[in-house]
């Protein structure tokens, strides 16, 4: 099969959709370099959307929490790199379709955006490994994810687009891919949230605990020199001057939520 009869099958499917806002280059959880993908790359991601759209059929969900490993993260104990929220909507054909709802970093810049995009587009990415994970929330949190993924307004409302990908955790100065997606939940779970102070406090009341990152001065500092997307300047100084940068992380996302009897434990396809 070509890679053009490939695109060309997964695009029907629905795999790949337009995003919600165009842009050049973006990512999240992943390397940002301007090379085009190979074809072993292209396939193999998209073999990958393809099983888990399967897996996802299978699961019975009609929302999922989805992360894909972008970057090699194993110096930080970290597997995964970025999350979304997959979910399932109907294709107009008496089928469906699955969207994923995703904040994506402007390569180079210090902003970023929401998009909506299909399982392919997410898989499509530099991959670091060529794997999927997923958690499946309760009914009752499903339910409430889904009536807010489908608008964009509201599905929208929280996000911030001054980005760094070490965003500290209760800030608000900036907000990285991760955080936006937390923070989201937290807003479509409990009633009367409508700003991100408020999320990120009923988060603490349910005892989320973000990832410490243990960065020394060097790295902060080459980190912030050659890096628009990077800053450290919104951490605590007690906490940014002993080396312990507090974000959030996929691996950390996944761990409350099965702690918070929100969802699942992860299920992973490599």
């Amino acid at each position: 099969m070509t890679t053009r009869t490939f695109l060309t099958r997964l695009c029907a499917g629905g795999l790949l959709a337009a995003s919600l806002l165009l842009a050049p280059l973006a990512h999240a959880g992943r390397s940002c370099e301007t090379k085009p993908p190979g074809v072993q790359s292209l396939t193999r991601g998209l073999a990958l959307a393809e099983r888990t759209q399967a897996a996802l059929d299978a699961s019975g969900a009609s929302v999922v929490v989805l992360a894909r490993a972008g970057q090699d993260l194993g110096k930080y104990q970290l597997r995964y790199s970025h999350l979304g929220f997959a979910y399932k909507q109907p294709d107009g054909a008496g089928g469906h379709v699955w969207r994923v709802l995703h904040k994506l970093n402007d390569c180079g810049s210090a902003v970023a955006a929401v998009y909506r995009q299909g399982l392919g587009d997410f898989f499509l990415d530099d991959l670091w490994r060529f794997e999927a994970a997923w958690a499946v929330p309760t009914p009752d949190v499903q339910s409430r994810l889904l009536a807010m993924l489908q608008d964009t307004a509201r599905a929208t409302a929280l996000h911030q687009r001054p980005y760094s990908l070490v965003s500290y955790a209760w800030g608000q100065t900036y907000q990285q891919s991760n955080q936006w997606a937390i923070e989201t939940l937290a807003m479509a779970v409990e009633p009367g949230i409508n700003t991100r102070q408020k999320a990120q406090a009923w988060l603490q009341f349910k005892g989320y605990e973000p990832t410490a990152l243990k960065l020394g001065p060097l790295t902060r500092l080459g980190g912030r020199v050659s890096a628009a997307n990077v800053a450290f300047d919104d951490h605590p100084n007690e906490k940014r001057f002993s080396d312990r940068i507090e974000t959030v992380t996929v691996d950390s996302v996944f761990a409350w939520l099965v702690r918070a009897q929100l969802a699942t434990a992860p299920e992973v396809l490599r």
